[in-house]
């Protein structure tokens, strides 16, 4: 008997499929937002693809096909390139847990798709691999989003904060971003943000599934059940 089951090298098969997808998507929608307000820091490094390459960091990455949560290389930035900093700030960081959301959306109206049609898909492998995919598609751009959320540094959160901290407080806070990085890695390790984290991911997951209804009321029609 090997190491790994079937199901389990399918599902980390799977999250590093939905990996090579929501990484690039979430570092681009950072530098796409940047460039069109004026700070080209981000575009001028080549992040404004979809290329993983340009955006994987290898322990972020490896966290991610593991863990089904990870990070990238940051992306730069530079504030006083915006017109308004602090929008610019707010507006570029929040583009990546936006994006993922918009993906995780779509996702969401896959996987119902998929899920009713699962039952009469031939089978084995690769109907087994499709399901997966759909499924953390729909986790992992939850988990990426929220998990960014976090007003911490050197997350968007805390850029986001910039809305709401005066510039110079904000820039202050911000020297010790490497400190405060290596103390929010412990508490992560220690699992003090697994329960807050946890509860916001599936508060998010049944307002999709509430917002993707209609899929529902469509698969019922199609298939003749009463409404």
């Amino acid at each position: 008997m090997g190491l790994l089951s079937t199901t389990q090298i399918l599902s980390y098969l799977a999250r590093a499929l939905v990996m090579l997808i929501v990484i690039p998507v979430h570092e681009a929608a950072h530098a796409f937002v940047s460039a069109k307000l004026g700070d080209t820091t981000a575009k001028d490094a080549g992040r404004l693809t979809l290329n993983p390459l340009a955006h994987f960091d290898p322990i972020g990455a490896l966290c991610m096909i593991v863990a089904g949560f990870g990070w990238a290389k940051p992306v730069g930035v530079n504030p006083a390139r915006f017109k308004n900093p602090k929008a610019g700030m707010a507006l570029s960081a929040a583009a990546g847990p936006v994006s993922n959301l918009l993906l995780a959306f779509v996702a969401t109206i896959v996987y119902k798709l998929v899920l009713f049609f699962y039952p009469a898909l031939p089978g084995g492998i690769f109907s087994d691999l499709l399901y997966l995919f759909t499924l953390y598609m729909v986790l992992m751009n939850v988990s990426l989003a929220v998990f960014n959320l976090i007003p911490l540094p050197p997350l968007d959160g805390s850029r986001m904060l910039l809305v709401f901290l005066p510039r110079r407080l904000y820039f202050k806070v911000m020297q010790y971003e490497r400190y405060i990085f290596f103390a929010m890695a412990a508490l992560l390790l220690l699992g003090v943000f697994d329960r807050p984290l946890a509860l916001v991911n599936n508060w998010v997951l049944n307002l999709l599934l509430k917002l993707t209804g209609f899929v529902d009321l469509l698969l019922r029609a199609a298939s003749g059940v009463s409404v």
